[in-house]
């Protein structure tokens, strides 16, 4: 199992590789879009930007995580992550309304593009690099379980996805005039759905979730293992904070226990729950009842 520095240190590697492609590959639909008019082509040129800028963030986000507890925040500042995905959603949601607003002017317009190869080679290289830069952010992630690296993960794919909409609408643009605007907006609509799934993750664990069913029958298997009868263990919470997570839970002991032994069993199953899961549990005790 990786540490906390190990983990850090491969999501800033991810950061720091989709700042530098994601600056060049901008650069370069940039520069084609300019010379082939295309909305589209710099609407996309933009998404990559919001990415390079993205990353900025999330190293940023990775920077604050990555701090030990202090007395202000005793159990460390691993939230940061959701906070930087959640700025990273808003983003690019900002950006896909701008340029759904520029692609619907330029059907009331009726402008076209002209696309030339120069633009056909751009676009597929495009397609290649950010779903392997998607790839490679998604490898990350379920190496570290950084959040805000599967965001960018994301961010890489709907790239991907709007580049690939756009090469479509370049082989079949000099028949259509209203092709361009039509994948402008096609790129828009990736932009929210990118953003919706980011925002709506990164809100939820922030908010806070209910524990995962899996987790609670693990739970409940290792507490029976542990003292061997059924504690019938309820009142489960999980606070999650990016890579440190608190349980508390409530378990039902004998009456005639004392507290020292009920204290020890409390003890055992806490210990067992961190060796198996890496979850820190606070277990509080309570009298079965005698009819139970």
């Amino acid at each position: 199992m990786r540490t906390k520095n190990e983990k850090m240190d491969l999501a800033k590697k991810e950061g720091w590789f989709s700042l530098i492609m994601n600056t060049i590959l901008f650069v370069l639909k940039y520069w084609v879009g300019i010379i082939s008019g295309s909305v589209a082509l710099i609407a996309d040129a933009w998404h990559t930007l919001s990415d390079s800028l993205t990353s900025v963030i999330m190293l940023f986000g990775i920077k604050v995580a990555s701090k030990p507890a202090d007395s202000d925040h005793p159990f460390g500042h691993g939230r940061a992550e959701w906070i930087t995905a959640l700025i990273i959603g808003t983003l690019l949601g900002v950006i896909g309304f701008n340029f759904l607003y520029e692609s619907i002017e330029k059907l009331f317009e009726h402008t076209g593009a002209n696309y030339g190869m120069r633009a056909i080679i751009i676009t597929v290289i495009s397609v290649v690099v950010k779903e392997g830069m998607a790839q490679y952010a998604f490898w990350i992630y379920k190496k570290t379980s950084v959040k805000s690296v599967k965001a960018d993960g994301w961010h890489h794919r709907s790239d991907a996805l709007s580049s690939l909409l756009i090469l479509v609408g370049i082989f079949i643009g000099t028949r259509y005039w209203w092709i361009d605007g039509v994948m402008g907006i096609f790129v828009s609509l990736a932009l929210f759905y990118a953003a919706f799934g980011i925002i709506k993750e990164s809100a939820q664990s922030i908010m806070g979730e209910k524990p995962d069913e899996k987790l609670i029958q693990k739970l409940e298997h290792i507490s029976f293992e542990v003292i061997g009868q059924d504690v019938q263990l309820h009142h489960i919470h999980i606070h999650n904070y990016g890579d440190h997570t608190e349980l508390t839970c409530h378990i039902k002991l004998q009456p005639e226990l004392t507290l020292h032994n009920a204290h020890e069993i409390a003890t055992r199953i806490e210990n067992a729950i961190w060796e198996e899961t890496g979850i820190t549990a606070t277990i509080h005790m309570e009298p079965k009842k005698l009819n139970a």
